[in-house]
């Protein structure tokens, strides 16, 4: 997996490609943490994920979570057509701003 990082004031957007799973879920909960003390609002890109594991779900949760107790808002833009098709079948399109 790799993360793209792009701050624009107070604004962070993680472009992330490869697989979202055990093994490289941490790494984003990383930069995700990070955002929710930097930013105000938070993008994931997530049109490159060809794979997202429950430990992605989630870190992407985490991120929705984190950024609202912050005062920020998250939007995830452009899900693959993977990670579109987990977030229906767990309900997380309803929780999340995609866009």
């Amino acid at each position: 997996m790799t993360i793209a990082e792009t701050i624009t004031g107070e604004n962070m957007e993680l472009t992330v490609s490869g697989r979202l799973d055990t093994t490289t879920a941490p790494q984003l909960e990383t930069k995700v943490k990070e955002a929710s003390r930097m930013s105000k609002v938070l993008v994931m890109d997530l049109k490159n994920i060809e794979y997202i594991s429950s430990a992605g779900l989630r870190v992407v949760l985490l991120g929705h979570k984190l950024m609202a107790a912050a005062g920020g808002r998250m939007a995830v833009r452009n899900p693959s057509e993977f990670c579109r098709s987990v977030f229906n079948a767990t309900g997380m399109d309803s929780v999340l701003a995609i866009v």
